[in-house]
């Protein structure tokens, strides 16, 4: 499939094998190989007493490290200065690529394709321990190999496209962090002009803030009520993804937590106070957990429900603000209630609401686009590393 000729490793690598015997009181900065291509990186550092390997073995920039476990789902890399130094147990045997006839940058982009990951997984089929894939079976994988100055040329394209690629995918990102402080600036605009025509008035006049249930974790079991915890509130939405359950026997003792769709949930504790979501149209008999707050509005009559999501939303910088005052980061239903916002009249609300719904939908329409267009760019790299291993580059 090129117009190169195709070596084994083991013709261009040799096994790198710098081992030492791990002393109790000398630190080992420890090396792991990601997934699917995306490196090595280093993990924490041990005391030699911590580990349980008679040898540990150091890596230096340019050494191919390999995930005996996991080299055929990518788990092979190429070392960078940043690794050098790391060590690996034998579970991570090193090869050093001959400088004369293989480069390492070759070999770096080389272990992020699809069609190199397919031969690790063929060489470790049929092999004992969870299908390990022995040194001297990868030393038979087949690579494309030109000549040195070749390589070095594909190289130096593969990684100017990179950069661009990368250059791009900033350019997106930021774009789509602009989106999100574009709403939040106007929502903070449009409650500071509210406030300047209406008296301002604690939150908790209008809203109460629930907390949830202090469900016990040793009445969990796998399906039934799903519980919503504070890891279920993403991206301003609400999911149960990996949540526990109650029984449904039990549904009339909870009922007082049980979620509508449309509720608006806050995280009250933790990392991520002040995190909001939306619980969707399809839940059914979800279970609101301590540690997350509900707003409930005390007269549907005098409030716009739509209105008080976005107040929510303007609430929530003042929650980041009162909750990170400090060490550990928490609010209580008491503390948001106290804050005071303009609640103009219902005509008013439904013109705010109507007024911020119109520039969310156009911000979600420019993160559709922005979400294609990433998609786009991330189909580009693995395009051109299949095009540059066959020599169409």
């Amino acid at each position: 499939m090129t117009k190169w000729q195709t070596r084994q490793l083991g013709e261009v690598v040799e096994r790198a094998a710098r081992a030492e015997t791990p002393l109790p009181g000398k630190s080992y900065r420890q090396l792991g190989v990601k997934l699917w291509g995306e490196g090595a990186y280093e993990r924490e550092t041990i005391d030699g007493s911590q580990t349980k390997y008679a040898e540990l073995y150091r890596a230096e920039t340019g050494d191919i490290v390999v995930n005996k476990i996991w080299a055929r789902n990518g788990s092979v890399a190429v070392v960078r200065e940043t690794e050098s130094g790391c060590y690996g147990s034998g579970e991570f045997p090193m090869f050093k690529p001959h400088p004369h006839e293989l480069d390492s940058r070759w070999i770096h982009w080389l272990t992020k394709t699809p069609q190199f990951w397919a031969q690790c997984d063929e060489k470790s089929r049929g092999t004992s321990g969870k299908n390990r894939i022995k040194p001297e079976q990868f030393l038979r994988i087949e690579i494309p190999l030109p000549p040195l100055a070749e390589q070095r040329r594909v190289v130096a394209r593969i990684e100017e496209l990179a950069d661009k690629i990368g250059e791009a995918g900033a350019l997106h990102r930021e774009a789509a962090e602009q989106a999100e402080l574009l709403i939040n600036r106007a929502t903070e605009q449009i409650f500071a002009a509210e406030g300047k025509s209406h008296s301002r008035e604690p939150l908790g006049t209008h809203v109460k803030i629930q907390g949830g249930y202090a469900f016990k974790s040793d009445e969990y079991i796998e399906a039934g009520l799903p519980i919503v915890r504070i890891a279920n509130l993403e991206n301003e939405t609400v999911h149960t993804n990996g949540s526990p359950c109650m029984p449904k026997s039990r549904l009339e003792e909870f009922s007082r937590f049980v979620l509508n769709p449309g509720d608006i949930l806050v995280a009250m504790t933790g990392a991520t106070t002040g995190k909001l979501g939306i619980v969707p149209k399809n839940s059914d008999n979800w279970l609101l957990n301590q540690r997350v707050g509900r707003f409930l509005p005390k007269n549907q009559n005098e409030l716009e429900p739509k209105y008080v999501y976005w107040l929510a939303r303007g609430v929530q910088k003042h929650i980041f603000a009162t909750a990170y005052g400090g060490a550990q980061p928490n609010i209580s239903p008491s503390d948001i209630e106290a804050m005071e916002f303009p609640f103009p009249p219902l005509s008013e609300q439904r013109r705010v609401v109507t007024e911020l719904d119109a520039l969310q939908a156009e911000v979600d329409a420019l993160k559709r686009l922005q979400a294609e267009t990433a998609a786009e760019l991330d189909a580009l790299l693995p395009s051109i590393l299949d095009k540059a291993f066959k020599g169409e580059l």
